[in-house]
């Protein structure tokens, strides 16, 4: 099998991993040395920097062969593909020759475990560190870590790379033994604790002074969302748990699609997209917004609603919380209205302090009047006393009906 062939199956196999920005990662370039690539500082694996580009990298795994039998994973031990494997020279040369004709600013690796754990992490490693210290590269490198390898090889793997990751696939053990057998929630935790505490010391070493020091500066995961019953609720309360006792830089939903010839406890259906789509909205009020798991679900209501934004769902909830006065509501308060992010808010708190805010200020900020008019008090505005009373507020943004298609 010659080299395009074997791209053209690994490339593929790797498309089901959605972990591979790199938000927070140091920028490495080539100027002023012998070395070679440029690490874009804000997004990788077709990503969007601040300033426009699109930012892209070889997403490849290194073999598709597995020892493993996760029953939603498409190189399964006993899923029927066609079956490759790189060498770390092979996968080297490629990263070298895509990025000499800009095609790519980074490498995203991830492999099957083929002989043992620490046997492919070594695989991985070695890819690495030949583009590290034998050619300079100065790009952005992502490894994708397995739990089950030696520490010392993670180790080894985050002094070369920019950013690790494992994927926890599922929220819960349970889920894990009957669909992925061979994993463990436990061990999976007991390596992103190990991970955190040498990016810790790496940061530690690099305030002090250490510049030369190269580590990876974060690691993330990511889940699996319908391929098992857990609800919306498992998976914000682990991604909690992974952003405050381990502080990943991001957890990554992926939504369930079938793959061929599944598994027979396999769902049918995909996922849908809109759940993953709420999932992220959810995540980024706990990271972004002062947002508590509990407040956007309860054990009433374990799982999103998917015909409204999570943020809207919880202001329809606690409408005896509005309107706000935007005179005198506290940033804390504002970041809860449904239409303010984090920008506008701070935008509004130094408006505040010259002039009165007006709806045209709001207008003129891009911010969306119909959906913060219902939640504000502005100079030349207030909503009227029963419209937050009033079952209208909710019909006014649910979605709206549509026509279904007839067969004949």
């Amino acid at each position: 099998m010659n080299l395009q062939e074997k791209l053209a199956i690994l490339a593929d196999a790797a498309k089901y991993d959605a972990s591979c920005a790199s938000s927070g990662a140091n920028r490495r370039d080539s100027r002023n040395s012998k070395g070679v690539g440029s690490a874009g500082g804000a997004g990788i694996c077709h990503s969007y920097a601040p300033d426009g580009r699109c930012i892209s990298l070889l997403k490849v795994l290194l073999t598709n062969r597995c020892l493993y039998d996760c029953h939603y994973c498409i190189n399964r031990r006993s899923s029927n593909v066609r079956r490759a494997a790189f060498t770390p020279a092979e996968v080297v040369k490629l990263t070298l020759d895509f990025y000499k004709r800009n095609y790519i600013e980074g490498l995203f690796l991830s492999s099957g475990i083929i002989r043992s754990a620490d046997h492919t992490m070594e695989q991985l490693v070695a890819v690495a560190r030949s583009l590290r210290e034998e050619h300079d590269f100065r790009g952005y490198i992502h490894l994708k870590t397995i739990p089950e390898a030696s520490p010392e090889i993670i180790e080894e793997a985050a002094r070369h790379a920019d950013r690790i990751s494992i994927n926890l696939e599922l929220p819960k053990q349970e889920s894990l033994d009957r669909l992925a057998p061979e994993k463990n929630l436990a061990r999976t935790k007991e390596a992103m604790g190990r991970i955190r505490l040498r990016l810790d010391d790496a940061a530690d070493r690099r305030r002090g002074g250490d510049r030369k020091l190269r580590h990876a500066t974060g690691q993330s995961t990511q889940v699996i969302v319908g391929a098992d019953a857990s609800t919306d609720a498992d998976f914000l309360a682990r991604s909690e748990e992974l952003y405050g006792s381990y502080r990943l830089r991001r957890v990554y939903y992926s939504a369930f699609s079938p793959i061929p010839e599944p598994s027979a406890i396999l769902p049918v259906k995909p996922a849908p997209l809109l759940r993953e789509h709420r999932l992220y909205q959810s995540d980024w009020l706990m990271r972004f917004y002062g947002f508590d798991r509990r407040e956007i679900l309860t054990p009433e209501q374990p799982n999103l609603d998917l015909h409204l934004d999570p943020k809207l769902a919880w202001a329809l909830r606690n409408r005896h919380r509005f309107p706000l006065d935007l005179r005198t509501a506290s940033r804390e308060d504002l970041l809860r209205v449904p239409g303010l992010g984090p920008r506008n808010v701070d935008r509004l708190l130094s408006i505040r302090r010259f002039a009165p805010i007006r709806l045209a200020d709001l207008a003129r900020l891009r911010v969306s009047l119909p959906k913060v008019r219902p939640f504000l008090i502005t100079a030349d505005h207030r909503p009227p006393a029963t419209e937050l009373d009033s079952d209208r507020l909710l019909a006014r943004f649910a979605p709206k009906p549509e026509q279904l298609e007839l067969f004949c």
